[in-house]
């Protein structure tokens, strides 16, 4: 298993310093504080069990999901923000919950980095950051960038129904004849219409969800749930890379999620997306970062109580 952070690094201290970002907010996420608790359902592809006997993905179900935008509760729809889309399928028994994100790697590669990288961006006294405290961080650590680098590329007329999601993770999928082999989760917009209709300086700050939910009404917010297949070689312990020709190597759907409805935000807060909840026949992740992540959001959950 995966160690834990030992010494100065700390749950608890990487908690706090993503908190403090947003200016440590009672009772508030500590990140994706701003997003919409969605419902729908998922059925299954025929091509699910080759990939995984994970009921999970080969059974239809009930969704409860969350699209949110990264940083705090006051950020703007408009700025060029990280997404998540975290969705839960099955049932009591056979549960897993995934994280994604609409860029396909994380901003840190170690513990450490998943530390200093916030306190790095967290305001002084003249409520901004110190830019020369974060070049020198990015200097230091390039691989931190090429999240950041990601986001800044596509265009800001997608919403959240037109996004694509990644999990950065590499998740050891067991199908019925217990073959094991490594994937990636790739969550991708279905339909060709996904694009809002206004131009981003025109745009109001709410504007990602009061289209998500507009969309939701019309009844055309649907993903592929995908499973991207490894290679030889293929890095699985630095979520900071992508494994090469990512975009265009093979990928297996597994099912299709379709949102039939929108949900009160207590509604999520109180099922808490769990990233350790994963039904067997998908497996933890070997990275440190997922480690620590399945951990810290026990920590991250009592501090909003």
């Amino acid at each position: 298993m995966t160690q834990l952070p030992t010494g100065t690094v700390t749950l608890a201290s990487i908690v706090e310093a993503m908190k403090a970002i947003a200016g440590s907010p009672p009772r508030a996420r500590a990140s994706f504080a701003k997003g919409r608790c969605v419902h729908g359902t998922y059925a299954a592809s025929d091509r699910a069990e080759e990939i995984t006997k994970s009921r999970s993905f080969t059974r239809p179900s009930r969704v409860l999901a969350r699209f949110s935008l990264g940083g705090d509760r006051e950020v703007a729809n408009t700025d060029r923000v990280l997404r998540g889309f975290s969705f839960r399928l099955g049932g009591d028994q056979h549960r897993s919950d995934l994280l994604m994100q609409s860029a396909p790697v994380h901003f840190a590669r170690t513990l450490d980095q998943m530390l200093a990288f916030p306190k790095a961006r967290v305001s002084g006294p003249d409520g901004k950051p110190d830019m020369e405290e974060i070049r020198a961080f990015s200097a230091a650590n390039p691989e931190t960038l090429r999240q950041a680098n990601y986001i800044a590329a596509p265009p800001l007329d997608l919403g959240f129904a037109g996004t694509t999601y990644w999990g950065v993770h590499c998740f050891p999928a067991t199908n019925l004849k217990g073959e094991t082999r490594f994937i990636k989760f790739k969550v991708v917009p279905v339909g060709a219409d996904v694009a809002p209709t206004q131009k981003a300086d025109v745009k109001s700050a709410d504007f990602l969800l009061h289209d998500l939910e507009n969309r939701i009404t019309a009844g055309d917010v649907r993903f592929s749930v995908t499973a991207l297949l490894d290679r030889p070689g293929d890095p699985t312990m630095d979520v900071t890379s992508r494994w090469s020709d990512e975009d265009s190597r093979e990928a297996v759907r597994l099912g299709t999620i379709v949102i039939t409805g929108v949900e009160a935000e207590d509604a999520c807060d109180a099922a808490v997306f769990n990233p350790a909840n994963l039904a067997d026949g998908i497996g933890h992740p070997p990275d440190e970062i997922f480690a620590a992540r399945r951990a810290a959001y026990a920590i991250a959950q009592a501090t909003r109580r």
